[in-house]
């Protein structure tokens, strides 16, 4: 291995502290020394003359988990100075893949054209390191995956059986390398688990020395926000797990108002001795399923029995006004565009207020369209919506103790990771903190934004 010298570039080591000028050397891999060093006789010499110099970046918050198996690259996570991600974010995990949690994982492998030939954590990794990925990974087991394995989309509390089975299945993946859980609470099947089901399986995060990660229950479309993020600090109490808020955000217009008290609740559970911080990406565009704003009841047992229930004139009326309450508090048609449809691509770039023209439909009957042909085809249907404020943006990104997650993928422009529409934080969420948030509009510091980057998740996991 090649020795290197990177010379006079400005280092921001990422503990915070000023920027300075100075030089590293590299050997076998490895800083071996950081300062001036005119004594060393490097095989490679970089001049760094006017750039900064910083840690590789830690995507705290990431979903390759399959696209990493396509293109170990992972060209859109390294190019914006990604050199770790965490995957198996908001309750979904590549593995243990048992009962109808496999099928679910075969149907997403369709898609990306590669087999599932593995069961349990441990030889998820194993198939990582295979692939010869280009990035570092920290993997979460997904509650959901857990909870699909052995509960499938039943709607009710598990058995102690089933409990314990979720339980052992959490260690094991742990003991396998995983570095902790996640939770995608907003999501089926978790959305039917009990706030005191996640507490008794994040004692058995908690120890083994996991980290417990969660898409809260609710960011604000259904109205009940600020019960959401008690619940994610409730369970870091009782659990006695280190939590991590994903993607902190509030969705919808009505509640933007609330920021400053999600705040001040984090806030205040820090004082008091819980390790609660977060993450976010810089836009106000979320990212999200269709499927995900039909009411969880609709959704038990999956996609076959929401196409019956569909069939149903009583209860399809239900599902619509559900449905339509849902679009209405997230901006409506207009913010909805859709990232991700397999059936008919054609509406891929499109609102749903544009591809409701086309089908001459109301917002609402188009949307109720999409969904029966999507959960009969047992396809997904991506949105990228446009429903947050901008000033809450700058306020959760200005708190010390929130890091950096894309929510994105590793993906490329070509190939099969080039299907869909890819929301831009995939490709740019660390470039538009560092061009906008800090050299433009100078929220935070170079320093900081670093440190937010790299040390900061780095002391989390």
């Amino acid at each position: 291995m090649q020795s290197i010298l990177i010379k006079d570039g400005i280092i921001v080591d990422g503990t915070g502290k000023p920027g300075y000028k100075g030089d590293l050397y590299i050997e076998k891999g490895i800083i071996a020394s950081i300062g001036r060093t005119t004594d060393f006789k490097p095989d490679f010499e970089i001049n760094a003359s006017g750039l900064v110099v910083s840690p590789g970046f830690i995507d705290m918050h990431g979903h390759s988990d399959y696209t990493l198996l396509v293109n170990p690259f992972a060209d859109s996570k390294i190019r914006q100075g990604i050199t770790a991600e965490v995957i198996g974010n908001c309750g979904q995990s590549a593995a243990p893949l048992v009962g109808e949690a496999r099928e679910e994982a075969e149907r997403i492998a369709e898609r990306y054209e590669i087999d599932v030939d593995w069961t349990y954590m441990g030889e998820y990794i194993e198939r990582l390191e295979r692939s010869g990925i280009s990035i570092n990974v920290a993997a979460l087991v997904g509650f959901g995956t857990i909870r699909l394995s052995v509960m499938g989309y039943e709607a009710r509390d598990p058995t102690d059986k089933e409990l314990n089975e979720m339980k052992s299945l959490v260690a094991r993946s742990i003991d396998e390398g995983a570095v902790g859980m996640s939770t995608g609470l907003r999501y089926v099947p978790q959305s039917y688990a009990k706030t005191e089901e996640v507490i008794e399986i994040s004692k058995v995060v908690a120890e083994k020395g996991g980290i417990y990660t969660s898409h809260i229950r609710d960011e604000g479309d259904g109205g009940r926000l600020i019960e959401a993020i008690e619940e994610a600090i409730r369970i870091g109490r009782e659990a006695g797990v280190s939590v991590e808020i994903s993607h902190l955000k509030i969705l919808a217009k009505p509640l933007w108002n609330l920021c400053d008290k999600m705040l001040d609740l984090i806030e205040t559970a820090r004082k008091e001795g819980i390790d609660v911080t977060a993450d976010q990406y810089p836009y106000r565009a979320s990212g999200t399923s269709l499927m995900a704003w039909i009411p969880k009841w609709a959704r038990e047992g999956g996609n076959e029995k929401l196409v019956e229930r569909l069939k149903d004139p009583e209860i399809r009326e239900k599902i619509r006004e559900k449905l339509a309450e849902v679009i209405e508090i997230r901006g409506g048609g207009d913010n909805a565009l859709i990232s991700r449809f397999e059936p008919n691509p054609d509406f891929e770039g499109k609102t749903l207020t544009e591809v409701a023209k086309e089908l001459n439909l109301p917002v609402i009957e188009a949307a109720m369209k999409l969904v029966e042909i999507a959960a009969k085809e047992k396809k997904g249907i991506g949105i990228v919506n446009f429903n947050q404020s901008e000033e809450n943006v700058r306020k959760i990104m200005s708190k010390p103790w929130v890091m950096v997650g894309t929510d994105g993928y590793a993906l490329k422009p070509e190939g099969v990771l080039a299907k869909g529409v890819a929301h831009p934080r995939s490709y740019g969420t660390f470039p538009r903190i560092l061009g906008r948030y800090v050299r433009e509009e100078k929220l935070i510091s170079l320093e900081e934004a670093i440190r937010k980057m790299t040390s900061l998740p780095a002391k989390k996991l």
